[in-house]
């Protein structure tokens, strides 16, 4: 089982966030997490992955799609 740093989670939470006690002591770790940016889910988009989403989800019709859709 991991361990939490909650001096350093307090210290984030009330000082960098600007939470009141009730407000920090309410929140989840998963939420905390989130907010400070240090959720894995919310870790910054490269290059390659928007790249990759774009291909996959294109703005406009290909070429193919209009002159043949």
């Amino acid at each position: 089982m991991e361990r939490l740093d909650w001096t350093g989670l307090m210290r984030a939470g009330m000082q960098g966030l600007r939470l009141r006690p009730d407000e920090f002591w309410s929140l989840t770790p998963a939420e905390l997490a989130l907010m400070l940016g240090i959720d894995p889910a919310s870790a910054p988009m490269t290059r390659s992955r928007l790249e990759a989403l774009a291909a996959d989800w294109p703005d406009r019709k290909s070429k193919q799609e209009v002159t043949h859709g």
